[in-house]
């Protein structure tokens, strides 16, 4: 999760500038300036009280590994993932040809 996505897109959707939401999180707006641009992550407790002070709420579920890949080497794990793209058509040509640029 990018948590300085989260919080830029919450304070957009709620219409806040970084300095109206700094004080209702009770913080400053340079420190939510650092963590929108990802310069400083946020503990989880910190960002929940950012995007409680938008309105909005955060939920996470953590998902636990599908039981057909659980206890798989990180090579077997690989070898499963390409058989499984191997039965998605190719999206390529044995030819790379480069599209013509047409002036509109």
């Amino acid at each position: 999760m990018d948590a300085g996505l989260v919080i830029r897109t919450a304070r957009r959707r709620s219409k806040l500038s970084l300095r109206a939401l700094a004080a209702r999180a009770g913080t400053s707006h340079a420190t939510l300036s650092a963590y929108e641009n990802g310069r400083v992550d946020p503990t989880t407790t910190v960002l929940s009280r950012i995007i409680a002070a938008t309105g909005h709420s955060l939920e996470a579920t953590l998902l636990g590994i599908p039981s057909d890949i659980e206890g798989m080497s990180r090579g077997e794990e690989l070898i499963a993932v390409l058989e499984l793209a191997e039965q998605f058509p190719a999206r390529h040509a044995s030819k790379l040809e480069f599209p013509l640029f047409r002036p509109t």
